[in-house]
C-alpha cells in the first residue's frame, strides 16, 4: 500500500546527490544593499575556486565598485591622478611598474588597510623579473 503515510518516507528524507553543494558562498554589497549567492558563478560559469574573485571583478565592471570584503591592492601614482585597484598583488605591482617605466613617476602600492606601502620608482621594472623568482607573497 504505497499511499499509506506511515510507510512512505517523507519527501525531505531523500538523500542529497553526492555532488550537491550545501554551502554555496555568498557575497554582499552594502552600497547596493544586496546579497548574492554564487550558484551562477559555480554552475554556469564553472568558476570553481575562482568564483568569489570572478564575482568581485564582474561586480566592479558593472557597478564601478567592489563588493564588501573584497581585499584589493591599490596602486596610486604620486605625480598624477592615475591609479588602479586590483584583486591580486601581482596585477597592482605590474601596473605600477609599467606606469613608472612609461612616465618616470613614482607609484605607491598598498593592500587594504594594513598601512604598509611599497614605493615603485622609475627603473624598478628592471629588477622585477629577478624579484618574481624570489616572490614570498609580499609585494
Amino acid at each position: 500500500m504505497a499511499d499509506d503515510p506511515t510507510t512512505d518516507p517523507p519527501d525531505d528524507a531523500t538523500p542529497d546527490p553526492p555532488d550537491a553543494v550545501d554551502d554555496v558562498p555568498t557575497i554582499s554589497c552594502t552600497r547596493c544593499g544586496r546579497e548574492w549567492d554564487l550558484t551562477y558563478e559555480l554552475d554556469a560559469l564553472v568558476a570553481g575556486n575562482q568564483s568569489v574573485e570572478q564575482f568581485a571583478l564582474d561586480h566592479k565592471r558593472h557597478t564601478g565598485h567592489f563588493p564588501d570584503d573584497a581585499a584589493t591592492w591599490l596602486a596610486r601614482c604620486r605625480h598624477c591622478p592615475e591609479g588602479v585597484e586590483r584583486l591580486s598583488r601581482r596585477a597592482a605591482r605590474r601596473w605600477a611598474e609599467v606606469h613608472a617605466r612609461h612616465t618616470r613617476h613614482s607609484v605607491a602600492v598598498s593592500h587594504g588597510t594594513d598601512g604598509e606601502e611599497l614605493l615603485v620608482e622609475p627603473g624598478d621594472w628592471k629588477a622585477s623579473a629577478r624579484a618574481e623568482s624570489d616572490d614570498d607573497g609580499r609585494f
